[in-house]
This record gives structure tokens, C-alpha cells and sequence, in this order.
């Protein structure tokens, strides 16, 4: 249990720094906030993965997913977080 725990962190901070650095503006969230946006962006990429592939269906929608599905995810959740908070909108000067 305690090494999903760490395997859980580690992937959600790779692929919550990588979703940062892909995602363009400024976001202002620490190293805990990065964590979170990797974690849930890991079940939002499997639930993806689930829903277009089916990939392994025996286990269920909500699962973690790899690493790759994982960023995807990630880069979905910190687009829907900065548009809901109104950060790193790009203002138009016509």
C-alpha cells in the first residue's frame, strides 16, 4: 500500500510538471497543487483510455494509467482548472 502510495506521488509530480510546462501561461500552484494535478490527471487519462480503448475493461473505469495517459490527463485537468479560475486567460488588444 505505501509503495502505490509513492508510486502515486512520484508519477503525479512527472506528469504534473510536464502538463505545466505544455500548458502555456503562468500557473500559480506550489509543488503540492503540481502533485494533485499529476494524481487526478492519472485516473482522468485512464478513465480516457477506458472510454476510447477499452483497455483492460476487466478492471474498470477509474484506474491509474501510464505515464503517457497520465501528462494527457494532466494537461486536461490544469486547462479545466485555469479556465474555471480565471488564471492565465490571454487577454486580445485589437
Amino acid at each position: 500500500m505505501l509503495g502505490l502510495i509513492i508510486a502515486l506521488v512520484v508519477i503525479g509530480l512527472i506528469a504534473g510538471a510536464i502538463a505545466r510546462l505544455i500548458v502555456p501561461g503562468r500557473q500559480a500552484i506550489g509543488i503540492g497543487g503540481t502533485i494533485l494535478v499529476g494524481i487526478v490527471g492519472s485516473f482522468v487519462g485512464g478513465f480516457l483510455g477506458y472510454v476510447l480503448f477499452h483497455h483492460n475493461a476487466s478492471e474498470g473505469a477509474l484506474r491509474p494509467s501510464g505515464i503517457i495517459g497520465s501528462i494527457i490527463g494532466a494537461v486536461i485537468v490544469l486547462l479545466i482548472w485555469q479556465h474555471f479560475s480565471g488564471r492565465g486567460r490571454m487577454s486580445r488588444t485589437w
